[in-house]
């Protein structure tokens, strides 16, 4: 490393948001622009450690001390080279992935990791900025046709793959621009969309092709998509949202997380004058803890709820790593994001027993305080009586997780297996149950993380260009068995 004493100078710094009050009247990116020269003094904590964890810890392998040391070292050219030979997109998941690469830093054990994210995010914007970022043009083409269907990271990122292996690739996404839910479910203030189109044109320029307002089984048949292809890569996502099936539920102004996030970003787009149920002024309740719930959080705060809980069913982790989840694995603790300082109540352990309300609108929810309790080798949660409390609530999110892809569409039309938990079923190869058409990301795998969905994509395109071509050149970084991230 070209400073291994970095980590002893430095301490670990972040990106400054911009004031709340500044940043809830629009939709652009919290964080405020990055020195460079902190950030090559970030580079520099990367510690001659030996056995690079975070490249463990992160699915797509990242070369993170070659291209910390590169930064140190003022060489950006170099360094986008190598942060580009194992991640199609640094852009996406230098905001959005939660960097389980830092949680397997090896300065992690006893002090804050190095500042991995900010560092990729820093080198991809110098690398577009400089022009080093165009189309990669294949030398050959192969003649062979391969449909992607859905145009999340997994299939983007397999279709760009294959696009510079010489196949002809075309995506079809079912909406009527292609991002899946990169444009239409993570929030404007957590990546502007021109980060997507950007990306978007050089996959144009490469020969990528893009089917919007098409769906598989209604629009396109899913026979003749098979017959007109060498190859089908299945990339629809985990897109079935897991319900609250109380007592209420029925009731008008609970609406499921997506539902509500989607018509956010088409007005942030201009492509609706309004939202269809705005928060403004509304008692508002998040039924869900995750990373979806705190998109929901500040849409509504920038909407000008009057009040905003978020609810989570799990007690409230440590505010530091536990010692059921030691280093180098993901760590169980709290997670807090710019969502969450902004405002709002986090309420846990606690559960929706029933939505209360008049004239067929929500007006209140009735709650009970649970603990864990083990029994058998299964974990319950169990209701502690004398806890109950009523929530005012004129809109309910409900942000519970999504239980796999949506089986009555592309699934059912291809005919394709699924296993117990809803996933289409594949083999090491990546190949479903159906003979040339394969499955990568969330469809597959079961909701998870940008940057497996990603690897995933590369993975799965090295695997269909080696089923075409009988041999393959592309990287080939994970297995659809790889240990599941949270």
């Amino acid at each position: 490393m070209g400073d291994p004493k970095g980590f002893m100078k430095h301490n670990r710094i972040v990106p400054k948001s911009r004031p709340v009050p500044v940043r809830l009247r629009d939709w652009s990116e919290v964080y405020e622009p990055f020195d460079i020269d902190a950030l090559k003094m970030q580079a520099s904590r990367c510690m001659d450690c030996g056995i690079p964890f975070c490249n463990n810890g992160c699915p797509l392998g990242n070369l993170i001390p070659d291209w910390n040391d590169l930064v140190y070292k003022n060489e950006w050219k170099r360094a986008i080279e190598s942060l580009h030979a194992t991640n199609n997109f640094p852009e996406f998941t230098g905001r959005l992935c939660p960097a389980p690469c830092e949680a397997a830093c090896v300065l992690g054990i006893n002090e804050d990791p190095v500042t991995i994210k900010q560092v990729e995010v820093e080198i991809i914007e110098r690398a577009w900025n400089e022009g080093w970022v165009y189309p990669i043009i294949p030398e050959r083409k192969t003649g062979k046709r391969i449909a992607v269907v859905g145009s999340g990271p997994a299939g983007l990122a397999a279709a760009q793959q294959l696009t510079r292996a010489g196949h002809d690739v075309t995506v079809f996404e079912r909406s009527e621009k292609i991002g899946g839910l990169l444009r239409y479910g993570i929030p404007e203030f957590k990546m502007e969309k021109r980060f997507l189109d950007r990306r978007l044109e050089q996959m144009l320029d490469e020969g990528t092709k893009f089917e919007t307002s098409v769906e598989v089984g209604k629009d396109l048949d899913a026979d003749e998509l098979k017959a007109e292809n060498d190859a089908v890569i299945l990339a629809i996502g985990a897109t079935q949202w897991r319900d609250l099936p109380v007592k209420g539920r029925e009731l008008e102004g609970i609406y499921q997380a997506m539902e509500y996030l989607v018509p956010a970003n088409l007005v942030a787009e201009g492509k609706l004058d309004e939202h269809p149920f705005p928060a403004a002024g509304k008692n508002v309740i998040i039924i869900g803890g995750g990373d979806t719930g705190a998109d929901c959080l500040g849409t509504a705060h920038r909407h000008g709820a009057a009040s905003i809980h978020q609810f989570e069913i799990m007690p409230e982790p440590p505010d530091s790593r536990d010692v059921s989840t030691p280093w180098p694995t993901w760590p169980m603790m709290l997670r807090t994001s710019s969502a969450h300082d902004e405002g709002g109540e986090r309420v846990f352990s606690i559960s929706t027993k029933q939505f209360i309300g008049e004239n067929s609108q929500v007006t209140s929810l009735e709650t009970i305080e649970v603990e864990i309790k083990h029994e058998d080798g299964r974990m319950n949660f169990v209701e502690i009586p004398g806890s109950e409390q009523q929530y005012k609530a004129d809109l309910v999110f409900l942000a519970l997780g999504f239980t796999g892809p949506e089986q009555a569409g592309v699934p059912a039309e291809l005919g394709v297996d699924l296993d117990n938990r809803g996933n289409i079923v594949r083999d090491e190869n990546w190949m479903s149950t159906e003979n040339g058409v394969f499955v990568a990301g969330d469809a597959g795998r079961g909701q998870s993380l940008i940057v497996w969905a990603i690897a995933e994509g590369r993975a799965c395109a090295a695997s269909v260009d080696q089923w075409l071509e009988g041999n393959s050149l592309l990287p080939k970084p994970v297995t659809p068995h790889s240990q599941q991230l949270r």
